[in-house]
């Protein structure tokens, strides 16, 4: 993690939206694929800069699952992670844990363009509708889980957006949502919303 990253109060996410509707495709594939069994999972990095108190997203790398072959992963899933939120997290399909190969790639391609990395961005499919029936209780949208909310505590990147997935009237339709991480000091802290904005050109 960067310095800067442990400091930063952004309020607004400036974003392009050619770029979220390149993952917001992938997603629709991975979504339009999965099985009660398997979830489906879309993650992407995002690099940019930050301007006062606005993460100005400059682009997004998508990076590999290694969720359910990478030791360190698969030990934090095992001891902190199941036993925390659930033995449905003991399925190496559940969560994501980004391939440190493409986190390094990403960070040597973004500081070459002077610019950081920011946070990620992940899918959310409605859960509750097509997963098995005993995971339907519990509503998915594009709020955090509070799984998301001890990644994003844990990671500290200033930009957490999550993609919502869902079908309605015969349709997929996507919402999305930005957010900052917990504050490290506050055990029960939650993540604060930000304001998420699109380029107009």
């Amino acid at each position: 993690m960067n310095s800067f990253q442990s400091q930063l109060g952004a309020q607004t996410v400036l974003m392009d939206l050619d770029s979220l509707k390149s993952f917001v495709g992938a997603a629709r594939d991975e979504y339009e694929a999965c099985t009660p069994a398997e979830p489906p999972g879309c993650f992407a990095v995002l690099v940019g800069r930050i301007d006062g108190d606005v993460a100005v997203v400059a682009g997004m790398e998508f990076a590999a699952n290694v969720r359910a072959v990478d030791q360190v992963a698969l030990e934090e899933f095992s001891t902190s992670v199941a036993p925390c939120f659930g033995a449905a997290y003991r399925n190496p399909r559940r969560g994501f844990w980004c391939s440190p190969q493409d986190l390094l790639r990403i960070h040597r391609q973004a500081a070459r363009a002077d610019l950081d990395i920011l946070g990620a961005i992940h899918l959310h499919p409605d859960w509750h509708r097509i997963g098995p029936p005993e995971e339907r209780g519990l509503r998915i949208s594009e709020r955090p889980t509070p799984m998301d909310e001890y990644m994003f505590r844990n990671t500290g990147y200033p930009v957490n957006v999550i993609c919502y997935l869902e079908s309605i009237a015969e349709e997929v339709s996507a919402t999305l949502a930005a957010w900052g991480p917990p504050p490290r000091d506050v055990p029960d802290g939650h993540c604060s919303e930000l304001t998420v904005r699109f380029r107009a050109k």
